[in-house]
């Protein structure tokens, strides 16, 4: 079965934490805080590779993860960065949230390469903790943590024109006499289970791609068969080209075929059916001059109201095949030359908790007696306040009830002798 879809989730690196140390060499019996920086969380990337076709990397492995960054050290040294994740994906493929839907990147047109999740920033050692009144901070800022989400990819092909119609009409044999695709062909109901591409190459650097969009039936639009395996790659097509079987070798009437695909089209999503479209009116080598109406001009008479044209071919013989791949081109030449990108509408980093707040208070998971208080204004205050001296702890408990952040525990139902955990500073909470 063709891979189009997955479901998978993501994490990113945590950062590392700093770390508290102190300069300790002969003759240096009192040296300043040293404690380094820990590393950067690893990213998580998605990446187009072109010689990818299908998803089936992501089915049987559902968790990929960066690795974390190290913890920082004595002698000021630096935590070793995380090591980013590159996922390689095919192009076409539209990363989303999986809870809503939202996009989040579409590895298309000139998107080759993005970085969903960040990794968790290191933390600072106790030495950028040192001011004139604390020259010996015993606390250290704690690495960012890490990301996850759940995503869904979808692969939506990338084709200039998709060939569309019922089974056994004849789309692989026509893709197969016009392009470099080497589909599976065979006479019998759904043949090709997933979109073969091949690039048509009229000379003079004009040319397409086409896909043979796997066979459709009624019902389609709701899932019925593999409908909506196979609607979502006629999405990006500027042209769709329907296939019919004009001799009806199978009983089926070619006019009522078109209007049930175009039916199925509208109940996916309505702008396909607006999508331009061109009649290929297949099997005309099978056609019996005895059986009376011509049902080449049939076809034409339906649809020339509606100015669809209509180009009556064999794809076994390649009559009138060149006429209708000429016509597909010069429609193709009024059609913007874009690639239909989806426009990103969930941006992981703007959902961070906390990061546009100074100050963020939540309860601890496995310990309901602990609380933690981490933010940007308070790492600014642990930076200047001398928590040693009873000016510094008053300035801190006043800290505390002035920016809301006593408020804000007791909402979440702290109780007299509960933990705050600040960073590396702890305290038993009295009201």
């Amino acid at each position: 079965m063709f891979a189009d879809r997955a479901k998978i989730i993501i994490r990113s690196g945590k950062g590392g934490d700093g770390h508290v140390s102190f300069r300790r060499e002969k003759f240096v019996p009192d040296g300043g805080p040293d404690g380094g920086d820990g590393g950067r969380g690893g990213d998580v990337i998605f990446e187009v590779d072109k010689g990818l076709t299908t998803l089936i990397a992501f089915r049987h492995h559902r968790k990929f993860s960066a690795t974390d960054g190290e913890d920082g050290k004595k002698k000021r040294q630096h935590g070793k960065d995380g090591q980013d994740l590159v996922l390689k994906v095919p192009e076409g493929t539209v990363v989303k949230l999986e809870a809503t839907g939202e996009v989040i990147a579409d590895m298309s047109g000139d998107n080759q390469r993005q970085v969903i999740l960040k990794g968790g920033r290191g933390g600072n050692g106790n030495m950028h903790y040192a001011t004139s009144t604390m020259q010996a901070p015993t606390y250290a800022q704690a690495g960012q943590d890490a990301r996850e989400l759940e995503v869904f990819l979808e692969l939506k092909v990338i084709a200039d024109v998709g060939l569309i119609g019922y089974p056994n009409v004849g789309k692989s044999t026509l893709l197969s006499r016009i392009s470099n695709a080497n589909p599976k062909i065979a006479n019998y109901h759904f043949t090709t289970l997933e979109p073969n591409l091949g690039v048509v190459d009229l000379g003079d650097d004009e040319g397409f791609v086409a896909a043979d969009i796997p066979g459709l039936i009624e019902g389609a639009s709701q899932g019925a068969g593999l409908g909506h395996e196979f609607l979502r790659h006629i999405e990006r097509c500027k042209v769709l080209v329907h296939v019919v079987d004009a001799a009806s070798t199978e009983g089926r009437d070619p006019v009522e075929d078109i209007y049930r695909i175009d039916s199925e089209l509208a109940g996916y999503d309505v702008s396909l059916q607006k999508k331009p479209q061109i009649i290929a009116a297949n099997k005309i080598d099978a056609v019996s001059a005895e059986e009376g109406e011509d049902p080449l001009e049939r076809i034409r008479a339906e649809f020339s109201e509606k100015n669809v044209p209509v180009y009556g071919i064999s794809a076994v013989t390649g009559e009138g095949v060149k006429e209708l791949l000429y016509a597909v081109n010069d429609l193709l030449k009024t059609i913007p030359g874009d690639v239909t990108v989806f426009a990103q509408e969930y941006f992981p980093e703007e959902h961070i908790p906390g990061n546009s707040l100074p100050y963020q208070v939540w309860k601890d998971e496995k310990d309901p007696r602990l609380f933690h208080v981490e933010g940007p204004k308070v790492e600014k205050m642990l930076g200047y306040t001398n928590l040693d001296s009873e000016k510094g702890f008053r300035f801190f408990q006043n800290f505390l009830k002035d920016t809301g952040i006593l408020r804000d525990l007791e909402k979440l139902g702290i109780e007299d002798g509960d933990t705050v955990k600040l960073y590396e500073l702890q305290f038993e909470y009295y009201k």
